[in-house]
């Protein structure tokens, strides 16, 4: 594939349409670059809609977990998936949220035995039991949750940010999506 994005190829920003032109340069503006993700969906602007809908709704919004939270979900799934592209993206994201230079690595290598404070590991746990074996996730792992303090409303956030990413490792591994570059260094120097 050498430097392809995507096995699919890429779409460039200038070629999309308007409201995901103006949209995903909100995002290029602000980080300092397009993600990858965003060129190699564009090919099916209607999807691309679509997702970038739901992530907001998941990851943007104010109650519930903490947005450094909602990234702990996000990188020990695909950490378990065994998803490059989601693993160093968000990896990013939950450095520069959690100001912690090594957490992305502990929990993306082993999200099982990743050193972590107890809300921490309660949240990673719900998200490895429905990301890994779904078909035996049930009211044990929801005791657990609440046991250690979540909220209903919090284990629906790692229940939806779970499944979410779920369906984004899969469309990663099918793209053979390859990461910015970027992404590698953030949030790395304290």
């Amino acid at each position: 594939m050498g430097d392809q994005v995507s096995r699919f190829g890429a779409v460039e920003l200038e070629d999309l349409p308007d409201d995901l032109r103006e949209r995903i340069g909100v995002i290029a503006e602000k980080s300092g670059f397009v993600p990858n993700v965003f060129r190699a969906l564009g090919r099916r602007p209607a999807e691309l809609r679509a997702f970038l809908d739901y992530h907001d709704a998941l990851m943007e919004r104010e109650d519930g977990l903490s947005k450094a939270e909602r990234e702990l979900v996000v990188v020990a799934t695909s950490g378990a998936n065994h998803c490059s592209y989601c693993v160093v993206a968000h990896g990013a994201i939950l450095r520069i949220r959690t100001k912690d230079p090594e957490i992305a690595d502990r929990v993306a290598v082993n999200p099982w035995r990743a050193d972590l404070d107890e809300r921490g590991r309660a949240i990673v746990d719900l998200a490895l039991a429905l990301t890994r074996e779904p078909e035996l996730f049930g009211e044990r792992h929801l005791a657990d949750a609440r046991e250690a303090g979540l909220t209903e409303d919090e284990i629906w956030d790692v229940g939806s940010i779970t499944a979410l990413f779920a369906m984004s490792n899969r469309l990663a591994h099918l793209t053979a999506l390859r990461p910015n570059p970027e992404f590698h260094l953030m949030g790395r120097a304290r």
